[in-house]
């Protein structure tokens, strides 16, 4: 096991062209995306469409990750995720170039702003996953944290930049204007990405997966993890209460002022308090674990979430900003790291999809919930009552906390591929595969190799088996039968390759604790 801290090397990354290059077209495409994001919101307040539609803009903005996340993470472990990213980026300059028209003739109605933000969304939706499970391609295995941390810094620079950006244009030259300058960020992200020379990525021994089996494996690896599901599960809890801040900030803003400049001012306040808080947690992780970390930010959070709710006046709504940037930004962050750092790169975009998924799905559908109790009661009591379920959240200790360290998941392809008689090489679609591994073990070391291999057990439905057990022979004691099936002889190739490093302790211990080599048996249905 490594210990995910150690001391910050910021610098490192941007040694790396290719990065370097990215993150300067990755924050230009996120000041056009928040300068698009403060139109979209400006106009329905603008338009008196009320709170409801309000917070519909942050629904329809996360909703498609919910929808689509899974099925976006899955292509991003299958297909070419260079090319994946083009088509995306392409997808969503074409609808900003609708949305930009449709402002600047007049046509722009509160419905056709959702359905277009929906469809903006949506390409936004199919490339993340595959964004971000790209970043090991681009920087050294050390240099990911700080790779990670200068993706937070350009996006809250962005943040800060990008809304404040906004007000100014929309107050000078209308939403059509800001809608025009977030087409033109895209053209940067699509031309680095064209001219990448993506690296020859390792031949694979057996076929893709196909669309729903890949889903499906990365169902069972969030499951059979609980250091992932723990990160995920507590993470989206805290985005479905926190969602108010992001969901009726828009209306906050409007009541202090009626410019738009100011909602845009608050959000670089954001912005910049988050920049802050990515530099500290460096500092930070080098002192402290995550646990003690994440348990500080999240009531920090809860607490800048009330004091939104009940501040009237611009110059109480500033520092309340900047400290739920701080916060919020060393939350997302160490969530979104341990995800990446947790999980290997076989399933990497489809976990991370399912991270996003939980996390922004909570966001949509937190948003609908405080924008409705906003309409219904008052936007005071949803804050308020946001920032307490915040809280709350710390709670979720019980369900495990935030692991500290990581196993090795780089991969450890050290299985012996089975041996087939001639005549007898079956179909890799054939299945389903019986698999069996009898071990000899003495009666003093009994109790903890059933321990260890109940561990065991864990690891091979992770990777690929839907039934496991292990069974006594009654006839000679000291002979236990693990037995595993997987539903095809393609799948049961692809568990030689997901086997990690991180794997090897468990392996070792229970070869320690039985006799000799275990006889490993493969049997396949035979009208499978």
């Amino acid at each position: 096991m490594a210990s995910s801290r150690g001391p910050p090397r910021l610098w490192k990354p941007l040694q790396t062209g290719v990065f370097r290059q990215l993150l300067l077209a990755s924050f230009v495409s996120d000041l056009g995306s928040f300068m698009q994001s403060v139109g979209a919101a400006w106009f329905m307040v603008s338009t008196r469409a009320g709170p409801f539609y309000v917070a519909l803009i942050q629904t329809v903005s996360t909703l498609p990750l919910f929808l689509f996340g899974l099925l976006a993470g899955s292509l991003g472990d299958i297909v070419d995720r260079r090319k994946l990213i083009l088509y995306t980026e392409t997808w969503m300059l074409l609808v900003a170039v609708a949305l930009a028209a449709a402002a600047l003739l007049g046509w722009m109605s509160p419905r056709l702003m959702l359905a277009l933000t929906f469809a903006l969304s949506t390409g936004q939706a199919m490339e993340s996953p595959t964004w971000r499970a790209v970043l090991p391609e681009l920087v050294a295995e050390d240099a990911l944290p700080a790779a990670a941390a200068w993706n937070g810094i350009e996006y809250n620079l962005a943040l800060t930049i990008g809304p404040a950006l906004a007000g100014m244009v929309i107050a000078a030259a209308g939403i059509g204007t800001a809608f025009l300058l977030n087409v033109a960020s895209f053209l940067g992200v699509i031309v680095v990405v064209a001219r990448w020379k993506r690296p020859v990525q390792r031949r694979r021994a057996v076929p893709a997966e196909a669309l729903v089996g890949a889903t499906v494996a990365a169902v069972r690896f969030v499951r059979y993890v609980p250091s992932v599901r723990t990160v995920i599960i507590r993470s989206a809890a805290v985005m479905f209460c926190a969602s108010a801040l992001f969901a009726l900030l828009p209306t906050v803003a409007s009541r202090a002022s009626d410019s738009p400049i100011v909602y845009g001012f608050l959000l670089g306040a954001f912005g910049i308090g988050a920049i802050v808080g990515a530099f500290v947690m460096q500092a930070a992780r080098a002192r402290w674990s995550v646990d003690p970390i994440v348990t500080t930010a999240v009531p920090i959070i809860g607490a800048a979430t009330i004091a939104t709710g009940l501040s009237r006046s611009v110059a109480a709504l500033a520092p309340v900003m900047l400290i739920a940037g701080c916060a919020f930004i060393v939350f997302f962050s160490l969530a979104n790291a341990l995800t990446q750092t947790l999980t290997p790169d076989w399933v990497r975009a489809r976990v991370l999809a399912i991270f996003m998924l939980l996390t922004e799905g909570g966001l949509a559908l937190g948003s609908l919930l405080w924008g409705a109790i906003a309409s219904r009661v008052n936007v005071q009591t949803a804050l308020v009552a946001a920032g307490l379920g915040t809280i709350a959240t710390t709670g979720l200790l019980v369900v495990g906390k935030w692991p500290d360290t990581t196993a090795d998941v780089r991969p450890w392809a050290h299985w012996r591929l089975p041996t087939v008689v001639d005549g007898a090489i079956p179909a890799l679609e054939q299945g389903p595969v019986l698999v069996t591994v009898e071990y000899r073990v003495e009666a003093a070391n009994a109790e903890p190799f059933l321990r260890a291999i109940e561990a065991y057990g864990r690891t091979r439905r992770r990777d690929g088996a839907f039934r496991w057990g292990i069974y006594r022979d009654i006839e000679q004691a000291d002979v236990y039968l693990e037995t595993f099936v997987v539903s095809s002889w393609a799948e049961h190739l692809r568990q030689h390759e997901r086997f990690t490093l991180g794997d090897r302790e468990l392996e070792e211990r229970i070869a320690a604790l039985a006799r000799g080599e275990p006889r490993i048996r493969h049997l396949i249905h035979p009208n499978g």
